[in-house]
């Protein structure tokens, strides 16, 4: 039918129009040249940039991995205690990680968590100041909403075709996939904690005569706390999935275990790899979440 009805109207309505493919074919060519060119020539300096990120995952991963097995456990459950003050939180890491051990991935897990630490601290570090920035100038936030929404709707394997470009394969190239993909919650949710700060406070401070920076520091921060605290808690979610798609790249750990369990279609690895990825994120989930609720009574206990 259609076929029939293509003989009767112009060819433009039925043959979808299209850039001529020499010129498509040009472009591409010359985008990717022009990429390659900025890599051999700069190259060096960015691999230079990065070396302090290699060096720090290096001892962080050292650290974690050499430290005999029960010290670990007594420290995350201790850390886990302290921040969520909950004891079936704190009991269920030092089981969940025992557990982990027992099924022989105890190393693995430590590299995995070594990278993901690494991520969040990095994520922290540059999604925060951006953050504050957008929240406090609406055109800054509607120059950098369009950014975040193309990083958190690209397919993950998308970032692992310019960093493999730029930095080769490796570790740091894979952290530094991971934290292009996790850092748009930190950035989203440290805007939208500063901008929820009630008004009527920030009023208050004022007329107080509170500095901007007094008053972003001492008010709108601290009552933030619990939103900016989500998206601490959303970063590291999309860390440890974004873990196993940068192990493509060279970043060892469950990722690994899980790309070569896909590729030699072993399930029981596949699944066990999995499970140990999922504990860590509910470990993180309930301590973070946890602690997000303290801070959050604690804000309503001392403004009222």
């Amino acid at each position: 039918m259609a076929s029939v009805l293509c003989n009767y109207v112009p060819e433009l309505l039925c043959k979808f129009p299209q850039i001529d493919q020499t010129l498509m074919r040009e472009a591409r060519k010359l985008i990717d040249d022009n990429f390659k060119a900025f890599v051999r020539a700069y190259g060096y300096i960015l691999d230079a940039a990065v070396q302090p990120l290699q060096w720090f995952l290096n001892w962080l991963q050292e650290l974690f991995v050499a430290t005999p097995w029960f010290i670990v456990i007594l420290v995350m459950t201790l850390i886990v205690y302290v921040a969520s003050r909950n004891g079936k939180i704190a009991v269920g890491t030092a089981v969940s990680m025992l557990a982990i051990g027992f099924v022989g991935l105890w190393e693995d897990t430590m590299v995995t968590l070594a990278m993901v630490t690494v991520c969040t601290l990095i994520s922290i570090v540059v999604g925060i100041p951006i953050g504050i920035l957008m929240a406090r100038s609406e055109r800054v936030q509607s120059i950098i909403n369009p950014i975040l929404d193309v990083m958190q709707t690209m397919p993950s394997f998308v970032y692992l075709i310019p960093v493999v470009m730029i930095f080769g394969i490796g570790k740091v190239p894979g952290l530094i996939a991971v934290v292009m993909y996790a850092v748009p919650p930190m950035i989203r949710l440290t805007n939208l904690g500063i901008r929820l700060v009630d008004r009527e406070v920030l009023e208050a401070a004022d007329a107080f005569g509170s500095s901007p920076s007094q008053k972003l520091f001492n008010v709108q921060i601290p009552l933030a706390l619990p939103t900016v605290m989500a998206g601490i808690n959303q970063t590291i979610m999309m860390s440890l999935a974004m873990v196993v798609v940068a192990s493509m790249i060279g970043v060892g750990g469950l990722g690994k275990n899980v790309l070569q369990a896909i590729s030699n279609q072993f399930l029981t690895i596949g699944f066990l790899n999995g499970f140990a990825l999922v504990v860590i994120a509910i470990i993180f989930d309930r301590t973070s979440q946890a602690y997000g609720k303290r801070l959050q009574r604690h804000t309503e206990v001392v403004h009222g």
